[in-house]
């Protein structure tokens, strides 16, 4: 990330488009890198032949003189989260360095949404992209009542251009550089959203859309159901309106008696399967009947002696599912057994476990990121009941300096791993770089930075982040703005 001087801001209106960055101002005289020149001057004497460089005189006395200068200071890679900006500077990105780049501002923050599944197709490469989410937001204290949940559409989400006006590559694209745009259908929910999750059930019927639920876990303890596939079918039938009796949820969950942040839904249960938990430490689930209603299993899941600060499906078992607390544990359950004990417990740091993520392409991979900052990447298979066993990582990094905010796979490489953190900053890895790769362990000089980290994007008060299933290498992330972008490493 390059420094500029602070520009006077206007305020961008509520649900209105958001804004793409300003180029940055770029120098139009740039230091020539060294080449070889096949016919360089030749000074002969009648004792020896010296070949003068590029400036005449001899390489080894230009290059010590060069590396004196590198001694003495020069340009320095800024880095977010280790380096503080000074008075008056902020932060501008580096626009060729993105494919995709633009900022959304809600009335009010989102600690969390979630990504909903479109018909616009697979592995969309054209611009200018559309997408479609849900989240829930969080008022200053006062003004709870203005709480709401957010059926989102964004449009307009243009590619970046190069310098020459051309398209930044050769994707199909109809992109005019267009101003994003945030369409959105608001459901009063007059509390905070702790997390939000969709589900989409198929429809028996191949010409209707698929019946999209959402759960919100909210700071009233309370899990609130919504049937949010009437807000979706709006934004493209012009004239629809969407009743009050749709916004209201269709269940209720009132088994927790404090808040909580853990919620899924099972990717293997088609019409619905939930889970819930809590800080008490407990884990509700909760089942799609038939005949489309709801009904909670009252026999909780016992043994964190934290929080429950997260919870996860297993990606291929339909009764397998993990959960991550803040007593520093994470703990495999089986949701047939009698006992409601985990079938697994394994202590991986001595910090809240914040955030998981299971590996869907790789299903005995599990992500998992702490309150210290550190993330690390776990092989189920070397898990096991014996509770002396401790297993060591597959990786583990210690890169971000605050707490690990979100963390998730990229949804079809099993090597790419998206972090969110304290210290505003979103970065992506490559598991898969090699360590004694010369290449891989240049990283410009810079220290400290491991070279399985691909690329650091800059968000204030990040909070959570998804990858698009349908978009390839496409991101959101929600902080004091929605951040929606594509980097040229992924």
């Amino acid at each position: 990330m390059s420094k500029r001087a602070a520009d006077d801001e206007s305020l961008a209106a509520p649900l209105k488009g958001g804004d793409r960055p300003e180029a940055m101002d770029v120098d139009k005289d740039h230091d020539m890198g060294e080449f070889e020149d096949d016919f360089e001057d030749e000074f002969e004497s009648e004792d020896e032949i010296i070949e003068a460089g590029v400036d005449g005189r001899p390489d080894a006395e230009r290059e010590a003189e060069e590396g004196a200068m590198d001694v003495d200071g020069g340009p320095e890679t800024f880095m977010v989260g280790r380096q503080q900006l000074e008075a008056g500077q902020t932060l501008t990105p580096d626009t060729t360095t993105y494919k995709m780049l633009h900022s959304l501002s809600t009335p009010w923050p989102c600690l969390s949404f979630d990504i909903i599944r479109d018909g616009l197709g697979e592995n969309r490469n054209v611009y200018p992209a559309t997408m479609y989410t849900v989240a829930g937001t969080q008022a200053d204290g006062a003004q709870a009542n203005d709480n709401s949940l957010l059926v989102m559409k964004f449009s307009g989400l243009s590619k970046m251009q190069g310098e020459d006006g051309e398209d930044s590559d050769d994707e199909d694209s109809d992109d005019e550089d267009t101003d994003p745009i945030l369409e959105h259908k608001s459901i009063p929910l007059n509390t905070t959203t702790n997390r939000i999750r969709s589900h989409q059930s198929p429809s028996q019927d191949p010409l209707r859309p698929p019946t999209t639920l959402t759960a919100t876990m909210t700071e009233s303890s309370q899990v609130l159901i919504h049937d949010i596939t009437p807000h979706l079918a709006s934004f493209d039938s012009p004239g629809m309106i969407v009743t009050p009796q749709q916004n209201k949820p269709v269940c209720t969950i009132r088994a927790h008696k404090t808040e909580g942040y853990g919620v899924d839904w099972s990717p293997l249960h088609p019409a619905g399967k939930l889970l819930t938990g809590d800080n008490d430490g407990l884990i509700y689930v909760t089942t799609r009947t038939d005949g489309g209603g709801f009904v909670t299993d009252t026999r909780p899941f016992r043994g964190h002696t934290g929080s429950v600060e997260e919870i996860q499906w297993s990606p291929s078992e339909a009764n397998v599912f993990a959960s991550a607390s803040s007593d520093g544990t994470v703990r495999v359950w089986d949701v047939r057994s009698k006992s409601r004990a985990p079938a697994l417990t394994m202590k991986i740091s001595n910090y809240d476990v914040n955030v998981m993520s299971w590996c869907r392409q790789t299903s005995h991979l599990l992500a998992t990121g702490a309150d210290d900052g550190e993330w690390a990447v776990w092989d189920l298979r070397q898990w096991s009941s014996n509770p002396s066993a401790k297993p060591a990582p597959l990786a583990n990094f210690n890169f971000h300096h605050e707490q690990i905010t979100s963390i998730e796979w990229h949804p079809t490489d099993d090597s790419i791993v998206a972090v969110a953190a304290g210290d505003n900053t979103v970065t992506l890895w490559d598991l898969a770089v090699e360590l004694d790769d010369e290449e891989s362990r240049d990283t410009a000089g810079v220290s400290d930075v491991p070279p399985q980290l691909l690329f650091v994007h800059y968000q204030n008060m990040v909070k959570e982040l998804h990858w698009h299933p349908q978009i390839p290498g496409a991101l959101v992330a929600t902080g004091e703005q929605f951040s929606v972008f594509r980097t040229i490493s992924v």
